[in-house]
């Protein structure tokens, strides 16, 4: 399993939804200066409501620049416990411990990305090969850490 080819699948998903939202972003700003209209107040409003609409994507541009951030410091040592930047293994599924991306799928198997701050990462840290936890009252076994 390699990780430095998963999180560079994960780099790639960052850069592509950074470039959705800063496209976004633009055309709103480009609809926003082609509104114009003699109602006055529904051109304010209107203008209002795509200014909203660009403070919303901004923050979404934010978050995700963050989670590229966190990706770029991120470590693709194995790891001898569960913490950011492990790939875990457990008897329900696979885990990559990094940015909440969602399920991607490598060489044929499915893993979910999740963040660090996500309360099944904080049931596992710390935890080691063999370890067990509980997530919703279902038990886990910890099978093998990357």
């Amino acid at each position: 399993m390699s990780k430095t080819e998963i999180l560079n699948i994960l780099k790639d998903k960052i850069a592509h939804k950074i470039q959705v939202f800063e496209n976004l972003i633009a055309e709103t700003r480009a609809s926003s200066n082609d509104t114009k209209s003699s109602m006055g107040d529904k051109y304010e409003t209107g203008r209002e409501m795509l200014q909203q609409e660009i403070n919303n994507v901004q923050r979404q541009l934010n978050e995700t620049l963050n989670q590229q951030s966190f990706l770029q410091k991120l470590s693709t040592e194995i790891c001898s416990k569960v913490q950011n930047g492990a790939l875990v293994k457990t008897d329900k599924g696979l885990f990559y411990i990094s940015a909440s991306l969602g399920e991607i799928t490598f060489e044929n198997q499915k893993i979910m990305t999740i963040s660090s701050e996500s309360p099944l990462a904080k049931e596992m840290f710390g935890k080691k090969e063999s370890e067990t936890f509980i997530m919703n009252k279902v038990s886990q076994i910890i099978e093998k850490i990357w």
